[in-house]
């Protein structure tokens, strides 16, 4: 008997298991999704067909899956066959997935992101992103991958309204492109605020015209946490390092046109900088 259970056990564990294994891995888990058999390939000519109001959407879509794959994908308005492309429209959605909801079907013909909003349609193709080989977030193209998403269909729409990250960069300075990869990896997760922690005794990070040394003198010091400043202990050479001055101290600051890219930029993705 006890032999008996035991590999019933193992049985409902396997089984658990093998279901789990079929499933996408995608973060966040969509509220509703259902596998569906076959897969859609991308092709060098595959195009993204979008409407008037989806295009901001399909531009940053086409520039993600060119870095990973080096195809270039054009956006055209949805007058060619869909057949073997990626649709983006508002046409048809449905307003109670709110205005950060949406609906993801892939097919082995066509892949359709529909959304009442932008917003939603720029989440929808944050998930097909996922559903492809993990190489697609390369910076640089990768030869020989088979660029295939499983066929599903996705209605989602997000659980809370604010789904925050804080940033401390008075601590640790990050630079201007590192605090694009941060809000790049927000996106991707549909995390839609971004609480910028830009002063503290450690370091005041943001230029202030009318006072100059809050930056001259406050961005800066001698001291850093976990040895940053002693090349003989991290290897570390200060003249390599743009959060080095010339005096060797450590920190920097972003000036007035550095913070209005990154809101321009954490908005182009549907962030809010706090």
């Amino acid at each position: 008997m006890k032999v008996s259970i035991a590999k019933i056990f193992v049985l409902i564990i396997s089984l658990a298991a093998s279901a789990w294994a079929a499933e996408p891995a995608l973060i966040p888990l969509p509220r509703e999704m259902k596998l569906q058999d076959g897969q859609f390939t991308l092709r060098p000519n595959t195009a993204i067909l979008a409407t008037t109001a989806a295009k901001p959407a399909a531009k940053l879509l086409a520039e993600r899956l060119r870095q990973g794959t080096g195809f270039h994908f054009a956006v055209h308005s949805p007058s060619k066959s869909t057949a073997g492309n990626i649709v983006l429209t508002t046409d048809g959605a449905d307003p109670s997935l709110g205005p950060e909801g949406y609906e993801l079907t892939v097919t082995p013909d066509s892949v359709l992101i529909r959304a009442p909003s932008d917003a939603g349609l720029f989440y929808g193709a944050q998930t097909f992103l996922q559903l492809l080989p993990p190489e697609i977030f390369a910076s640089n193209a990768v030869p020989n991958i088979p660029w295939q998403s499983p066929c599903v269909e996705i209605r989602d729409q997000p659980r809370f309204q604010w789904r925050g990250l804080m940033l401390d960069v008075s601590r640790h300075f990050f630079t201007k492109p590192e605090v694009e990869t941060i809000l790049d990896a927000m996106a991707l997760h549909k995390l839609n605020t971004l609480h910028w922690h830009l002063a503290d005794d450690q370091g005041w990070r943001i230029q202030i015209k009318r006072y100059p040394k809050l930056t001259q003198v406050g961005a800066w010091r001698s001291g850093v946490n976990f040895l940053l400043s002693n090349k003989k202990s991290t290897g570390l050479d200060p003249n390599s390092s743009p959060d080095f001055n010339r005096d060797g101290r450590y920190g920097g600051y972003y000036t007035q046109a550095d913070i209005r890219d990154v809101v321009r930029y954490a908005a182009a993705r549907h962030i809010t900088i706090v």
